[in-house]
């Protein structure tokens, strides 16, 4: 047994002698219904970003909790720095040096930067916190980084982007030699991306060992070194990034050529379904009016904080508008709460789909039936067993969501699938306008066609597609016409044929000179 105390002499030893500082091998877990790992083998050297690619439900997720320790391995064998780990806990690997970063954020939003740092390991004098010490050392990690936050700050205060470098800052602080990242782009803007990347190449430098998941192809090219490819529980290769192509790799995750990444179908232009009349909602929506129309989909393009977001659950009724009108096929509409809008047909897949998207302690049954209630009970409110399992099994074949079965709660599948899971229950009703708010973040290559052929399919029908999203390629590659959004306010508006990355940045930018209007 490696006493805590030598791991830092054990380590640089090891690093010194050893190829691998992560050894996985011929490792296999089953829950209940699903074999999550069969016969899964991994490494990781000192100094390499190695990504851990697959579709949503491959086993990514799962192989990394066996090793940070939160599910214990049926079978096979986990070697951390040579020595092999038999009664691996999270407590035990993060003494071993290893650090897990999630996509949902695990931070206190009520404490500071500080006490998120040493939350658990708070440094003391005599019985009282060591609060300038605390301070100082946060600092000093925060500096190294190269990141800009004073250590004071309450977490719940800073941007999503920013509590992530503080979760990257606390690995560091408990001289975590081995870093796992599960899509830590995934709320980032292209600054803060590149900003991310800086401290993997530093990490890199240090001799830090890093698993980087992520779904988000394109960025690979600028910080992986090798890349390991898992498919349906399964390890399929594992190869050096230099030596293959974005091509081989989206072959090997989903067992099958991708033609097209972005296939967008052409519909005549119909009628004018929605019409958005000067809505205003604080500062993030100011004076926004658009049009939908049959046969297209409504791209809305912006930086994080243009008030996309904002502006969709305006439409949907959740936060109060101060002013504006919405019509529907010509008629006005009264839309107070988000049961007005379900009922007229305006439906609403949100950004956040475990907050506000599902109900993940419910059956993937329950969250699908549970906005429609009005179709499958009688008249009496009793709910048609029939209907109920009926609605249920088309969604899940329709969408093609993996799971063991329709009673399983929905916080057991994997990110793609939940989010499928949200689109389900909108389209297992007769709706007229479809709003899709950053639908495919976090979600696998083959996920994202599927979301998008189905947007497809609602265009083809007549439905109203508005798509909202951060990646500008998926933006062109899939709406018909563009709105942009800059500081709470509409900045232009490009048909698909015209736009490109260059003409929406520089709409996306286009801030209003408060200066000269004080004047």
């Amino acid at each position: 047994m490696l006493r805590a105390e030598l791991l830092p002499i054990f380590v640089e030893k090891v690093m010194r002698v050893q190829d691998y500082i992560v050894e996985m091998n011929h490792v296999s877990k089953t829950f209940p219904g699903v074999k999550a790992l069969d016969d899964v083998s991994f490494n990781l050297r000192a100094g390499e970003v190695m990504a851990l690619l697959g579709e949503n439900g491959a086993g990514k997720s799962t192989l990394v909790k066996v090793l940070s320790g939160v599910y214990i391995r049926d079978e096979g064998e986990v070697k951390i720095f040579g020595a092999e780990q038999t009664d691996l806990t999270p407590k035990k690997a993060q003494e071993l040096g290893i650090a897990i970063i999630h996509q949902e954020l695990n931070m206190c939003a009520h404490l500071s930067v500080t006490e998120n740092i040493f939350l658990g390991r708070e440094i003391r004098r005599g019985t009282t916190l060591a609060e300038k010490q605390m301070n100082k050392k946060a600092k000093a990690i925060l500096d190294e980084l190269n990141i800009n936050i004073n250590p004071k700050t309450i977490v719940g205060d800073l941007p999503v982007s920013k509590q992530q470098m503080v979760e990257i800052a606390k690995a560091l602080s408990m001289d975590a030699k081995i870093l796992i990242m599960d899509e830590p782009t995934s709320a980032l803007s292209s600054k803060e991306i590149d900003d991310l990347f800086s401290i993997i190449r530093k990490l890199k430098e240090a001799g830090r060992g890093i698993v980087y998941i992520s779904h988000r192809l394109e960025e690979l090219q600028h910080i992986v070194d090798r890349v390991s490819i898992m498919r349906d529980g399964k390890y399929i290769t594992s190869m050096n990034f230099a030596d293959t192509n974005m091509e081989e790799i989206i072959s090997y995750m989903v067992g099958r050529e991708i033609k097209e990444k972005f296939p967008r179908i052409s519909c005549k232009k119909g009628k004018k379904i929605m019409e958005i009349e000067n809505f205003n909602a604080g500062r993030m929506v100011r004076n926004i009016s658009f049009d939908v129309y049959e046969g297209e989909t409504l791209g809305i393009a912006g930086l994080m904080g243009a008030g996309r977001t904002e502006t969709t659950r305006v439409i949907f009724g959740i936060d109060p508008k101060e002013s504006g009108t919405v019509f529907l096929d010509g008629r006005e509409l009264k839309i107070h709460r988000p049961i007005d809008a379900i009922k007229a047909g305006i439906v609403l897949v949100p950004e956040d789909r475990k907050k506000d998207g599902l109900c993940v302690n419910l059956s993937i049954k329950d969250n699908i039936c549970l906005p429609n209630l009005d179709i499958i009970c009688n008249k009496a409110g009793v709910v048609k067993r029939k209907k109920e399992v009926e609605m249920t099994d088309n969604m899940v074949d329709q969408l093609k969501i993996k799971l063991p079965g329709t009673e399983v709660n929905a916080a057991t599948l994997s990110g793609g699938n939940q989010q499928k899971v949200v689109v389900g229950k909108w389209l297992a009703r007769k709706s007229r306008v479809v709003i899709f708010d950053e639908p495919t973040r976090g979600i696998d290559v083959a996920a994202k066609v599927e979301i998008y052929n189905l947007m497809n399919q609602l265009k083809k029908e007549g439905i109203g597609v508005v798509f909202i999203s951060s990646e500008m390629p998926e933006l062109i590659g899939v709406s018909d016409r563009i709105l942009i959004m800059c500081d709470g306010r509409m900045t232009g508006e490009l048909e698909t044929a015209a736009a490109t990355q260059d003409k929406i940045m520089m709409y996306a930018t286009k801030f209003e000179n408060k200066m000269e209007k004080s004047k």
